[in-house]
């Protein structure tokens, strides 16, 4: 049975308002989180600008995590590996090896970065885009998966945006990359983003799977919700564009939206998956609120399928 936690970009509104990160841990632990996922946004663990870790907050939060018996499951960071400068390309994966070693001082062995800018131009999008710039996709992840090795930490890239997702692309690439300790992190919401079927793309993935966001989504026909939200910001209970344009999205509480998430978790329990997943809440509701219920409503459907 895979265990089921909670990631802090969860409560981001609440981190931005003053909760520190080992708060946020004690929290999750109070739900019932069972582990506790790191995704730096409203707290710094290496700073990009002055080249600088921050022993202590690491230290820290390995020894919150335990204190109070809440596994540390993942890292994971944006990242950009498709700039077209090459010397801008190798910064990034430079940068990206320093938070790998983050994860490394954490003792975690998953750490998840993504190859595209969430922010990529839509009209950049195309198939034709995907296969011009596959090879360098392939590259930077092997030599970021290779780095990792050495700690014996698997590197996971997640179907996340709207170039890098999809079922049949994510598949492609890690095949592609063809190293061991790399992975997917499957994000069983983020599907639909570029209208692929949720139920059927996490079927077709979970083999290559080693960590799992388990979010939920409201779904609207565009021409139903006229003047209404935009691309790119999908925290915080906002309304964004599917790929095509077809379709709005908000993040709901896990199990309130319109995604099928007993179907979905019967297809993770199906495959024998036994690895950390976490809810990751992007509603509009108070980020204690959205995390709880849906840290409950996945056991409840973990239990019931």
């Amino acid at each position: 049975m895979f265990s089921i936690g909670l990631s802090s970009y969860s409560m981001l509104n609440a981190i931005e308002a003053g909760m520190n990160i080992l708060d946020v841990m004690d929290f999750a632990k109070e739900i019932g989180a069972e582990n506790f996922e790191l995704v730096p946004f409203g707290y710094t663990l290496y700073d990009d600008a002055k080249g600088e870790f921050d022993e202590r907050l690491i230290s820290a939060i390995v020894e919150k995590s335990e204190k109070i018996g809440l596994p540390l499951s993942n890292y994971a960071v944006l990242g950009d590996l498709l700039k077209p400068d090459p010397d801008a390309r190798k910064r990034e994966i430079e940068r990206l090896e320093k938070h790998i070693d983050v994860a490394a001082k954490l003792g975690l062995k998953r750490m998840r970065h993504d190859v595209s800018s969430f922010r990529r131009p839509l009209e950049t999008n195309t198939p034709l885009d995907f296969e011009r710039e596959f090879p360098m996709m392939v590259e930077t992840c092997q030599a970021l998966a290779d780095y990792a090795a050495q700690y014996g930490i698997t590197t996971t890239v997640e179907n996340h945006g709207f170039f890098v997702n999809g079922a049949d692309r994510v598949i492609r690439l890690y095949d592609a990359v063809d190293r061991p300790n790399f992975g997917l992190l499957l994000d069983i919401g983020n599907f639909i983003c570029v209208e692929d079927d949720c139920c059927v793309a996490a079927q077709k993935v979970m083999k290559y799977v080693k960590m799992i966001h388990m979010k939920d989504f409201y779904i609207r026909r565009t021409d139903a919700l006229p003047d209404l939200g935009g691309l790119f910001r999908c925290d915080s209970g906002c309304w964004f564009s599917s790929n095509s344009g077809r379709y709005m999205l908000r993040g709901s509480i896990l199990g309130q939206g319109d995604l099928d998430i007993k179907s979905i978790i019967k297809t993770i329990k199906d495959s024998g998956y036994d690895g950390p997943a976490t809810v990751e809440f992007e509603g509009m509701e108070a980020p204690e609120a959205g995390s709880e219920m849906g840290v409950k409503a996945a056991k409840f459907f973990a239990a019931a399928v």
